[in-house]
């Protein structure tokens, strides 16, 4: 019997079929400037001139946006620690049905680089393993060190992922009983150099307020969750352009959380349901002050896959303009990492919807039909 990779690479022998899109075809975020009424793949490709000749053509029509992109998720990871390879498609794939197309891996333990192989799966951008303090995160995710040893693991993780790295800038300091910092200042900048010398970008998980000016200051180019921010920090993230990924749909959790580590820790309890209280006016105030903000969901620990559309309207339930919110899952997220939207000569990773999605960003939620490498994959 075939295995799964091999029966996959049979399958994506085929030529990819000639595509004409028409709609309403949203290449950015310019109401003028940014809508076109059709585009034609050829080859797995987006080209905007109609190819002479082509025959067995297939017709696709609808409102059209760049595949989706979930800039905070962890493909091979659940709530116990790394899955096998069957575990991991049918995390992708769920990813794929929702139009999540691009995905930043924001640490996993497990190696997930066969998915590159598979036509029919969405891209990953990975950060490689998460690096934690030792006894400081969640069992079995992170490599779990002391400070003397954060440059070598983050040069291992840089070489490891693909132009990103991951670290855990604070959890629950069991002598203080509440979140605090996990490095010390000056191996923190120590680790970021070196990874900005190996060519990667950093980003840290971090949900306390103390934990923020010291790695903004040390050059860290991304914060994920970011609950902490306070009226201190934010002008300083917008100074220094550094990105947050909210993930409110797993800041919603907090409460849950909290909950249930109360009786241990009950500081920490009463600090995760201020985050919380206050999750909707921390993101809308960052928007506000000029700090990127993109969509990302942290599906994959405790959180199913496939919730980039409820991120976004989560985005937008905190302020930020439907326009916008929209950008942060696709042409500005894309633009971000580094990856092409809809333009000439791009791959063809499209999603195509009913309605537009400007005007009521819950079209996110039902995709009319998914287009990854040029094929209609649903």
């Amino acid at each position: 019997m075939a295995s799964m990779n091999e029966s996959a690479a049979v399958r994506d022998l085929r030529e990819p079929p000639v595509l004409h899109i028409k709609g309403r075809i949203l290449t950015g975020a310019d109401p003028l400037d940014g809508v076109r009424d059709e585009l034609w793949v050829v080859g797995g490709r987006i080209t905007f001139d109609r190819p002479a000749g082509a025959r067995d053509v297939t017709t696709v029509e609808g409102w059209v946006l760049p595949g989706l992109v979930d800039a905070h998720c962890h493909v091979g990871l659940d709530a116990h620690g790394a899955v096998d390879e069957a575990t991991a498609e049918k995390q992708a794939l769920t990813e794929r049905h929702a139009g999540a197309l691009l995905l930043r891996d924001a640490g996993s333990p497990s190696d997930t680089h066969w998915i590159d192989d598979r036509e029919d799966l969405p891209r990953i951008i990975r950060a490689g393993r998460h690096i934690a303090r030792t006894r400081r995160y969640i069992r079995n995710y992170a490599h779990e060190i002391e400070p003397e040893d954060l440059v070598a693991y983050v040069a291992r993780e840089a070489r490891r992922g693909d132009g990103w790295v991951k670290l855990v800038g604070d959890w629950i300091d069991r002598e203080t009983g509440d979140l605090g910092a996990c490095w010390p200042r000056g191996e923190v900048e120590a680790a970021i150099a070196e990874a900005h010398r190996l060519g990667a970008r950093v980003t840290a998980h971090c949900f306390a307020e103390e934990t923020l000016a010291p790695l903004v200051e040390a050059g860290i180019d991304c914060i994920e969750h970011a609950t902490g921010l306070t009226e201190e920090t934010i002008p300083l993230f917008a100074e220094r352009g550094v990105a947050i990924v909210p993930t409110l749909v797993n800041i919603a959790t907090f409460p849950r959380l909290a909950a249930s580590g109360e009786g241990k820790f009950p500081r920490w309890a009463d600090h995760m349901r201020r985050l919380h209280e206050r999750r909707y006016a921390t993101v809308g105030a960052a928007y506000d002050a000029g700090i990127p903000v993109y969509v990302g969901t942290d599906a994959g620990g405790s959180l199913p896959h496939g919730l980039v559309a409820q991120e976004v309207a989560e985005l937008v339930t905190a302020g930020i303009p439907a326009a916008a919110a929209l950008s942060a899952a696709t042409w500005g997220a894309r633009a971000w990492l580094g990856r092409p939207g809809i333009e000439e000569g791009a791959p063809a990773d499209l999603v195509v919807y009913e309605a537009d999605p400007r005007a009521d960003v819950r079209v996110l939620g039902a995709p009319r039909r998914v287009v990854l490498r040029g094929r209609v994959v649903s």
